[in-house]
């Protein structure tokens, strides 16, 4: 009874701590709500995020923003085609001492921080890109035969352009499902747009202050994996990736007939641990149904592929995900 007096107390701070959080990257970041939550629930769950926006909307912004806000040591890198693993991991450098000796020096690369901003991944080329993978999956790098460890807790980050392709390098599937959540970052709203002019152009800007340090954010990233999760919410968790696959005995005929290929079991992994932080962000203490229904998409649409077919029809992967989601929550609550 104690261990869960104490749990619910901590999820009650936590929340409030959250909430503060929330309030203090809005004074830089103004508006975009739900870009906020999905990057918060990013870090609360351990994960990266990958921001797909245009130019100019502020991803940087809020990168800067919340390495400050959660007490992360954060790096940016500027993702170019001329860019090098060495660049980003560190290299050894052969040092002569002053008695005359000479030996291998490791210098570190931007790599090594708490929250490293890739901006513009796919602009890189795949050697570049895949020397992230080890580091996003393994939370380390191994440099000329060591394996080095990164500092916990380790986030990256990363920014896409959706619509400028030319030369840019497409992210293979195996690095897109390492990312735990697709931030979509739209153009604000007229008035939230309003309130960025005037808060921006003027003598002095609203600063963020810290709320977390980084070993509160372990500490948060823990007590959210101990948070309860129903059966009937762990059932639609399961149900709906798996009506995502298109050889799966539950999927949909639209699902057979016009996905390449849907979520595998980290799909399932990131859903049981994103939708405890929305419940969180949200100040409740059970996630429910709806919060499979709101994290659904973030989570699935960047492990999911139309084929050719589906493409060729116009087809758009956010419908066909929107609309299994209705069919499997629909299912669940006449259960």
């Amino acid at each position: 009874m104690t261990d869960d007096a104490d749990l619910l107390a901590g999820i009650e701070a936590l929340e409030d701590k959250l909430a503060e959080a929330r309030a203090s990257i809005t004074r830089r970041f103004i508006g975009q709500e739900r870009v906020v939550d999905l990057s918060l629930t990013a870090l609360l769950c351990g994960g990266h995020g990958l921001l797909i926006g245009l130019p100019g909307l502020g991803k940087t912004r809020l990168v800067d923003t919340l390495s400050t806000v959660m007490g992360l040591n954060a790096n940016r890198v500027q993702f170019t085609p001329d860019l090098m693993p060495a660049d980003i991991l560190g290299s050894e450098v052969l040092e002569t001492g002053a008695d005359g000796s000479r030996s291998f020096k490791f210098i570190p690369g931007p790599i090594f921080c708490q929250l490293l901003m890739a901006d513009e991944i796919n602009r890189a080329s795949p050697r570049t890109q895949s020397a992230l993978l080890q580091a996003m999956q393994e939370r380390q790098v191994t440099v000329a035969g060591q394996d080095r460890a990164l500092e916990p807790p380790f986030h990256v980050l990363a920014t896409q352009n959706p619509i400028e392709q030319e030369g840019t390098y497409p992210l293979p599937e195996a690095q897109l499902d390492r990312f735990l959540v697709q931030i979509d970052v739209p153009y604000p709203d007229r008035d939230t747009e309003r309130g960025i002019l005037l808060a921006t152009t003027g003598a002095e800007e609203a600063a963020a202050h810290q709320v977390f340090s980084a070993s509160e954010l372990i500490e948060a990233q823990a007590l959210l994996r101990r948070m309860p999760v129903g059966e009937s919410v762990v059932e639609c968790i399961l149900d709906l990736v798996r009506a995502c696959r298109p050889d799966d005995d539950s999927a949909s005929d639209t699902v057979r007939k016009d996905v390449a290929w849907g979520p595998g079991p980290r799909a399932a992994q990131a859903l049981m641990l994103t939708v405890r932080a929305r419940t969180m962000l949200q100040g409740r203490l059970v996630p429910d149904i709806d919060d499979v229904a709101a994290m659904a998409q973030p989570v699935l649409i960047h492990r999911m592929a139309l084929n050719f077919a589906a493409r060729a029809r116009g087809g758009r992967l956010e419908d066909l995900i929107s609309n299994t989601v209705a069919e499997v929550t629909r299912t669940e609550a006449a259960a």
